[in-house]
C-alpha cells in the first residue's frame, strides 16, 4: 500500500470518509487517499495521452474507449481544456523582409447544419505559421475579426491575398490586399491548411457524427490545434550561409539532394 500521488508508504489514517471508509494522509506530500476507490484517480500520464488524442480525428466517445475513462468525466476535462486555451496567437519575432500571408474562410457548423459557423484562418506564406484566426459568420464582422487577430507586423506592412470574397476587401487595406483566383497559386498554402483542419480536427469534418455541441468547445478545439500546429513547425530560417553548409553536412547522404538552397538568407 503506497500514496497514490508521491508512492511514499509512510502514511497515518485520518478519519473516515462520506461513506464511512477509513482515509489515510501521506506524510510526505499531505495527499489524502482511500485503500480501493470507487472512483479511480486518473494519472498524469494519461491526462497527457488524452491531450495528444485531442489533436487527432477522434471523436471523445472513441478517447474515452482508447483511454479508458467515463465519457462524463472526459467531457469535463475538455470543457475546462478548452475554456483555458488562449484565443490569440503567438508567433515568433520576424525579421525586417517582405511579409506575405494568405487568407480563406472555411464552413463549419455547430449543434446542427443550419447553425453554420465560418472559420477565419491567415497563414505567413514564408513560415506557413498561422497567424490569424476568427470563427463566426461570413460577414465584414468576421472579416474584420481575422483583421483584429493580426500581430501588428503584419497589419502594418503584409501583403494579403485572399480569394474573391467581398468581405475581405470592405476591411483589408486596398493597397496591399489582393484578390486572385485559385488558378493563380497565390493561396496554396492556405488551401492546403484547411485540408490540414479537416483532416485533424475531427468537428470539422464535412459529414461527421463527431460536431460540436457547444460553441466555446467548437472555438477552442480550434484554438488547441493552432497552437499545437505552430509550436510543432520546423524552423526554416537559417541566420548566415555557413551555418546552412553545417546543417547540410549533418544530414543523411540520401537527403542531401532534396535540400532546397533557394531559400538561404545571407
Amino acid at each position: 500500500m503506497h500514496c497514490p500521488k508521491c508512492h511514499s508508504q509512510s502514511f497515518v489514517k485520518n478519519g473516515f470518509n462520506a461513506i464511512k471508509k477509513q482515509m489515510y494522509r501521506c506524510r510526505d506530500c499531505g495527499r489524502q487517499f482511500v485503500l480501493n476507490p470507487a472512483k479511480s484517480v486518473i494519472s498524469d500520464e494519461k491526462k497527457a495521452l488524452i491531450d495528444r488524442l485531442l489533436l487527432e480525428r477522434l471523436s471523445l466517445a472513441a478517447i474515452a474507449r482508447v483511454v479508458s475513462v467515463s465519457e462524463a468525466w472526459l467531457q469535463r476535462y475538455v470543457n475546462k481544456k478548452y475554456e483555458s486555451v488562449p484565443r490569440q496567437v503567438e508567433v515568433k519575432k520576424k525579421r525586417k523582409r517582405r511579409l506575405t500571408i494568405e487568407c480563406d474562410e472555411m464552413w463549419s457548423f455547430v449543434h446542427k447544419l443550419k447553425n453554420k459557423q465560418w472559420v477565419w484562418l491567415a497563414i505567413d506564406s514564408q513560415t506557413r505559421e498561422i497567424v490569424g484566426a476568427y470563427v463566426g459568420d461570413r460577414s465584414e464582422k468576421s472579416a474584420r475579426g481575422l483583421w483584429d487577430s493580426l500581430p501588428s507586423v503584419y497589419r502594418q506592412r503584409a501583403v494579403i491575398y485572399t480569394d474573391f470574397w467581398a468581405a475581405y476587401g470592405m476591411v483589408f487595406p486596398a493597397k496591399r490586399h489582393r484578390a486572385v483566383g485559385k488558378e493563380t497559386g497565390k493561396t496554396n498554402h492556405i488551401e492546403r491548411l484547411n485540408c490540414t483542419f479537416r483532416q485533424r480536427i475531427s468537428r470539422l469534418a464535412r459529414k461527421t457524427l463527431s460536431f460540436s455541441k457547444k460553441l466555446t468547445n467548437h472555438i477552442g478545439a480550434i484554438w488547441y490545434f493552432i497552437h499545437h500546429y505552430n509550436a510543432s513547425l520546423p524552423v526554416k530560417k537559417i541566420g548566415s550561409f555557413y551555418e546552412h553548409i553545417l546543417l547540410i553536412r549533418a544530414l543523411p547522404e540520401f537527403l542531401i539532394a532534396s535540400v532546397d538552397l533557394v531559400r538561404i538568407e545571407i
